[in-house]
């Protein structure tokens, strides 16, 4: 054989086992390293589930009394399979089950059209889940419409129509809540995206409603359960062969609250009844919240905005229209913890506990002239005239506002004046961020707003932000204001010419705004009602809560939530304690006097403190009542805000009290503790029973009320 003839059997024979090696290569990563990947693959092809949701857990207040629960509702659905084995595709069966439902068959066919398919409709008009499960093609249908379309399967096949629960708000005793309880929606794509290629049995699938806002959404894993799978075995061609697995549904778990519904809607009525008289007083009562805590433990036993909405109008979707007008109305937010307000002399007490710990004597004597003037600026009293020199305690009872622009403007010398650097002193602020101002309060609710505290440190990193933009206004000079207003804009351009060279300085007038809660300064309700709480227990700064616990639909406590203690300000025990003994003559003789003439303040002393926050433009002025009870063993804070609402003796002061005498049972100036609007005069210290039928028992009195009959886990009546 000839050298060329060798040399091509050597280079055959190395490609041969090249190829081999390859081969044997891939052979190797396909069925071990890449085996489990197909697998998967191939059970994907040839497997389908058909998923039952769970039914959702209730929301309880803490009598049991449900918030949240579920009706029974009559669904008809259309199973898509079945009449694709129609001889017209089930065109018939739609005709006349459009007819008998007296709906368009272009409806029915909306409904049935997979999503992301040519001519679909968005979601939740197409369909989003599996083609083996039967499509519900409208809810609430009457008894009699699905006893026919059963009694005919001849003339409806693949049609059927079922029980299912659907969500609903029982509202006893007319409560609304609406920004605590939240609502539900589809599931995003955002949300499926998170989730990964998880294969869990209770992962989120695009049919899935979950929780979009309040409870519904911080408690939607608790409050969903898990679905029921049906496996079932399908062919190449689509068919199913079989049923691989049954998994039934586990309802969801009830979340227990601290809500009580016949003081929520006590508040919620004297929260409408403060903005009507601010109305009524003339001022232009847009907006308003209030809230109510245990200074204890830091459960919000009550909670309202205004304006609200009819949480039920996200049932089965809401409308273009509906969205629109809680758009201009501003009503899809909370004021009590999302929305953001100067919190005027209220945030006097940060102030005064400020003055304690950097050394001021608070049983000294303070000169409250009418006005003070530093430089170009006078600053004067809002709600008091002048009295001379007077004690700290009076200047908070009758809320001198120049006694406080005294200290600050003291604190802002002691400090450096002009010349201190941006690490210097700032006494005020540093007591508000130790009352958890400025921050948000940790409340087991989405979107809370954090606020804002004036001071050094807020005032140089807005100037970093906004210097580029004022300096760039102060070398146009406002030339569309200029064509209509040219003194505004002069005006504007002046200050913006101000702002960008020293925008940055902590002026005096600066500090002295801050001391009486205004300026840069704003705040939640619900901030300042924890503020309240912890000068009212000693010092102890609770994270709010709304839920108290889990209980499951058979009755079985998953969990207790204990109160959760954040820490204790750092202010001294002293300031506190002067607090303390201070604002009860806020309610007995001072700004806070006139809503409680006639309230036996002797039994049930109420510490207190107004507030008439001054806004910008010729708007009136925010009206504050910021409160706590017993004063001498406290156990309620309650705070209530009505923007452009005048004072708040005059406007909030009187819906406070009346929620004072709902609470302590006072009739006409009599307490009578049994009359408490509470079951038993006191938050309830458990949680409420569950049967193991998933029907919560509300405990019995002269003040339980009426629950909704048997409102269970698969329905409520």
């Amino acid at each position: 054989m000839s050298e060329r003839s060798n040399l091509r059997l050597l280079v055959l024979a190395v490609l041969v086992v090249s190829l081999l090696g390859t081969l044997v290569a891939r052979a190797f990563y396909l069925q071990v390293v890449g085996g489990a990947q197909y697998r998967a693959a191939a059970a994907d092809n040839t497997v389908r589930e058909v998923v039952e949701p769970a039914v959702r857990g209730l929301v309880l207040d803490q009598a049991g009394r449900p918030l949240v629960a579920n009706r029974t509702s009559i669904v008809v659905t259309v199973d898509r399979q079945t009449l694709a084995k129609e001889k017209d595709d089930g065109a018939a069966v739609i005709r006349r089950l459009a007819n008998i439902l007296d709906m368009p068959v272009n409806k029915i066919n909306d409904r049935l059209t997979p999503c992301g398919t040519e001519g679909a409709k968005p979601p939740p008009v197409c369909w989003n889940g599996s083609a083996y499960q039967p499509v519900p093609i409208v809810s609430d249908v009457d008894t009699q419409t699905a006893l026919t379309i059963m009694e005919r399967r001849r003339d409806f096949p693949g049609v059927a129509a079922r029980l299912e629960a659907i969500r609903e708000y029982p509202s006893p005793f007319n409560v609304n809540a609406a920004h605590m309880l939240g609502y539900l929606g589809p599931v995003t794509e955002e949300q499926l995206q998170v989730q990964g290629d998880s294969r869990a049995s209770d992962r989120l699938r695009r049919t899935d409603v979950v929780g979009r806002s309040g409870m519904e959404k911080v408690y939607d894993d608790q409050l969903r359960g898990k679905p029921g799978i049906t496996t079932l075995a399908v062919d190449t061609a689509g068919h199913v062969t079989g049923t691989l697995e049954e998994q039934a549904p586990v309802a969801g778990d009830y979340v227990v609250t601290s809500i009580d519904a016949k003081l929520q809607a006590v508040v919620e009525a004297q929260l409408v009844a403060a903005v009507r008289r601010a109305q009524q007083q003339g001022y232009g009562g847009k907006s308003g919240a209030a809230v109510v805590v245990d200074v204890q433990t830091g459960r919000v036993l009550a909670m309202a905005s205004y304006p609200t909405y009819d949480p039920s109008i996200w049932i089965g979707g809401v409308s273009k229209k509906q969205y629109q007008d809680l758009i201009d109305t501003k009503a899809l937010s909370s004021n009590a913890y999302q929305g953001q307000f100067a919190p005027g002399s209220t945030y006097k007490v940060v102030s005064t506990a400020a003055a304690g710990k950097d050394g001021f004597n608070l049983y000294g004597s303070y000169d409250c002239p009418s006005s003070l003037t530093i430089g170009p600026q006078t600053f004067r009293n809002y709600e008091s005239a002048a009295y001379g020199p007077i004690s700290l305690t009076r200047a908070l009872e009758v809320s001198c506002n120049t006694v406080f622009y005294g200290i600050a403007r003291k604190m802002w010398q002691q400090a450096g004046g002009p010349d201190a650097a941006v690490d210097a002193a700032d006494p005020i602020a540093e007591a508000a961020a130790t009352f958890g101002l400025g921050q948000v309060t940790g409340i087991d609710l989405p979107g809370e707003a954090a606020g804002r505290i004036s001071s050094r440190e807020f005032k140089r990193q807005n100037w970093e932000d906004m210097k580029d933009t004022w300096c760039r206004n102060a070398q146009t000079g406002y030339p569309e204001t200029r064509k209509t207003d040219p003194k505004l804009a002069d005006y504007y351009t002046a200050l913006d010419k101000e702002n960008c060279t020293d925008g940055y300085q902590w002026r005096a007038g600066d500090a002295l705004n801050a001391a009486i809660g205004q300026g840069d300064t704003t705040v939640t309700p619900l901030q300042m009602a924890m503020v309240y709480s912890a000068v009212a227990n000693g010092g102890k700064l609770f994270q709010p809560q709304v839920a108290k616990g889990i209980v499951s639909a058979d009755g079985t406590v998953v969990t207790e939530f204990p109160p959760i203690l954040k820490g204790k300000v750092d202010v001294p025990k002293s300031a506190i304690k002067f607090l303390r003994n201070s604002l009860p003559g806020v309610t007995t003789d001072g700004s806070g006097e006139t809503p409680f003439v006639g309230f036996p303040l002797d039994q049930i002393p109420v510490a207190s403190k107004t507030g008439s926050a001054q806004v910008t433009g010729d708007k009136a002025s925010t009206s504050w009542f910021a409160s706590y009870a017993p004063a001498n063993k406290p156990k309620y804070a309650i705070v209530m805000m009505v923007t452009e609402g005048g004072t708040g003796s005059k406007t909030s002061g009187p819906s406070v009290r009346r929620i004072y005498e709902e609470l302590f049972g006072v009739k006409n100036g009599v307490v009578r503790p049994q009359d408490s609007i509470l079951i038993g005069g006191e938050p309830q210290a458990t949680l409420p029973v569950v049967q193991s039928d998933g029907t919560p028992v509300t405990p019995k009195g002269r003040n339980a009320g009426v629950a909704p009959s048997r409102p269970q886990a698969g329905a409520s009546g």
